[in-house]
């Protein structure tokens, strides 16, 4: 798949680290599977991959935790 930003090369599998932040909530995540663009490094995560990240968001914020770092492959710790 051709990168959808630059539209200069195709997407490469990898593994990326991720950050996301709300309020006072903070989530770093390394070894997430994402589709980078070698060109403009563009990261782009399938749906389940959203999904699961944004879940596993919503739950740090909906408790009230502030900064978390953690890899992908243990998000289930966080969700829930």
């Amino acid at each position: 798949m051709i990168c959808l930003i630059c539209r200069q090369a195709e997407l490469r599998s990898s593994l990326v680290s991720m950050r996301f932040a709300r309020d006072e909530v903070r989530l770093e995540l390394r070894a997430v599977p994402a589709n980078v663009c070698p060109n403009c490094a563009e990261a782009i995560v399938e749906e389940p991959v959203a999904l699961r990240l944004l879940h596993a968001a919503e739950g740090l914020s909906a408790r009230g935790e502030g900064i978390r770092v953690c890899d992908y492959q243990d998000l289930d710790l966080l969700e829930g």
